[in-house]
């Protein structure tokens, strides 16, 4: 199962949401959690994770089973050896479930580290980095999946059921 997450904060907490599903290019989810955290960090420049990260792995304890795969909204590198969201998170479960980090908007470290992935004929890229799966093979994955738009109908998803919940 692959599990792609999103995170919404609120004045006070933040839900954060999991839209599952069985293949990379299914077009409706298999499944979706949400959890709801009462309380985040503030958002600190450069520290990004220690905010965002609870709240993942606040919603992937909540699903039925471990995911295969698991595709955050974000940066799994910032660069050669310079650690994103996805790079902690994957530390943070152990280093057994592959991360993807798909990013709407570029990063100027990570020339070199990211995949750029065009969609739907779109002329501005997504950004794609990865730990635990060839990068290369997940920006072919993210490139596939479903959606007539630039940014995949399972994203988009997500972002709805967290924002909404």
């Amino acid at each position: 199962m692959i599990a792609i997450l999103d995170v919404d904060y609120r004045k006070a907490g933040a839900v954060a949401a999991a839209v599952l599903a069985k293949d990379w290019t299914d077009p409706s989810p298999a499944a979706e959690v949400v959890a709801h955290v009462p309380e985040v960090a503030e958002y600190a420049p450069g520290e990004f994770f220690r905010r965002e990260l609870p709240c993942l792995l606040a919603v992937l304890r909540r699903l039925p089973a471990a995911p295969s795969v698991v595709v955050i909204d974000g940066y799994v590198w910032l660069g050669p050896e310079r650690p994103g969201l996805g790079a902690r998170l994957y530390e943070a479960l152990g280093g057994t479930i592959p991360m993807v980090g798909v990013a709407k908007s570029n990063f100027r470290g990570v020339v070199g580290t990211a995949q750029q992935v065009f969609r739907a004929g779109s002329g501005r890229a997504l950004w794609v980095t990865a730990i635990g799966i060839d990068a290369i093979v997940a920006a072919e994955a993210v490139r596939d999946m479903h959606g007539a738009f630039r940014v995949p109908t399972l994203f988009k998803r997500a972002d709805q059921l967290c924002r909404s919940a």
